[in-house]
């Protein structure tokens, strides 16, 4: 039993991050030398646990065999690790890698978990911010945020909080353009259109009685962005109508700058997440980390605090 732990803890990096690259990101270290300790752990063992293409990797029956028994193994060890280290004064060390869209990672998680930070002097963590899909278990993180439907079956979730959403323009933009005093009048107007959409643009409605689907709406527009943030500004602008996340279009509706349309009509609420993957062990700084975040915005999210323009 005279093996490079290590080595193991590579050959689990590899096979949980599906391949060389997102494991050595997720260790820190390069390529070659995460490449490297898989071969030898393979020598040692004298079994191919890999198999190597120019397409990727792909594990063998022995790798899998391998790793679903070592998994377990690494995982009563951190967890005894986690339960020793820290276990009566309550502090967190180790490394945690959190992913996060721009807009919400800058205004609202960024607080909260530099607060996180400071209390815990001997955790490192970095944070990453992409409105784009983030593929939390390939990339290497240890926690991601996600807004909306969840379609990943390999990551586990938390809810958060809840996120409203709301359709709103400019003051000029209506007095210019009119205002939709039904659903299909949108399609009549300049929309701003998310532009990491894969998909035409439409934006999704409480149904017209309950027990219905859903109502949708196929919109149109000339401009398209891939930011929250630039599509409210386009709105304040003056450039057409958009549906936005109350955290984003809060301030502006406030500061009179944007108004709400269809307030009787609301779209869909989307729901924010915690997502980090079920094959690896969940640590103790994953679960405080989380636990701060649900704190903080279940229950009243503080964009909701902030009074309409309205009142």
């Amino acid at each position: 039993m005279d093996y490079d732990f290590g080595d193991i803890r590579a050959f689990i990096e590899v096979v949980e991050s599906g391949g060389i690259n997102a494991a050595a990101t997720r260790l820190n270290v390069s390529k070659s030398q995460l490449s490297a300790r898989v071969a030898r752990l393979e020598s040692e063992l004298r079994a191919k646990l890999l198999h190597r293409s120019p397409r990727g990797i792909a594990v063998t029956d022995a790798g899998q065999r391998f790793y679903e028994r070592m998994r377990e193994v690494f995982a009563r060890m951190q967890q005894a690790v986690d339960e020793a280290s820290g276990e009566e004064s309550g502090s967190l060390s180790g490394s945690l890698r959190v992913a996060a869209p721009m807009t919400f990672g800058t205004e609202y998680l960024g607080p909260v978990l530099f607060a996180f930070m400071r209390e815990h002097p001997a955790l490192e963590v970095t944070l990453e911010l992409d409105d784009r899909y983030v593929d939390i278990l390939s990339g290497g993180y240890d926690l991601g945020v996600r807004i909306g439907r969840l379609y990943d079956s390999t990551l586990m979730a938390r809810r958060i909080a809840p996120s409203r959403r709301v359709l709103v323009c400019s003051p000029e933009y209506a007095e210019q353009n009119g205002t939709p005093h039904a659903l299909e009048d949108i399609q009549g107007h300049d929309c701003i259109c998310y532009g990491n959409a894969s998909v035409a643009p439409y934006w999704q409605f409480a149904p017209a009685a309950e027990g219905e689907a859903p109502r949708q709406i196929v919109v149109r527009g000339r401009t398209h962005l891939n930011n929250g943030d630039s599509m409210r500004d386009a709105a304040v602008a003056g450039l057409g109508i958009a549906l936005l996340p109350m955290f984003i279009a809060a301030k502006a509706l406030a500061e009179g700058r944007l108004i709400e349309l269809l307030a009787e009509t609301p779209p869909t609420a989307d729901t924010i997440y915690a997502v980090y993957p079920q094959t690896r062990y969940v640590s103790r700084a994953v679960r405080a980390l989380i636990d701060a975040l649900v704190a903080a915005f279940d229950r009243t999210p503080p964009w909701e605090g902030r009074p309409s323009a309205r009142e």
